[in-house]
């Protein structure tokens, strides 16, 4: 994404260098099938769906009035607290 941002050419040379850069030691043959894998990927377009997908998702749950949240929420309501400070089983540990 970096190299794509930076409108550099997508190789083995600039990923290595990426990476070197953020202190990795690259195994090249991992290097080379990335940026084999990435030779079809519309790096930007997918970057996009990446970014939209979250907003789409919070629109649905919105849309839907919130309704999924509910439930979570009744759940955690009914629930109680003990507040026993957290020492209960410490003299265990003491014989």
């Amino acid at each position: 994404m970096l190299l794509h941002s930076a409108e550099k050419e997508i190789d083995e040379n600039g990923v290595s260098a990426v990476l070197t850069a953020a202190g990795v030691d690259a195994d090249g043959a991992r290097v080379k099938a990335l940026v084999a894998s990435l030779g079809s990927v519309d790096i930007g377009e997918a970057m996009a769906t990446a970014i939209a997908a979250p907003v789409a998702s919070g629109a649905a749950t919105a849309a839907a009035g919130g309704a999924a949240e509910a439930p979570a929420e009744a759940a955690v309501e009914e629930e109680p607290e003990e507040d026993d400070g957290g020492f209960e089983g410490l003299g265990s540990l003491f014989g």
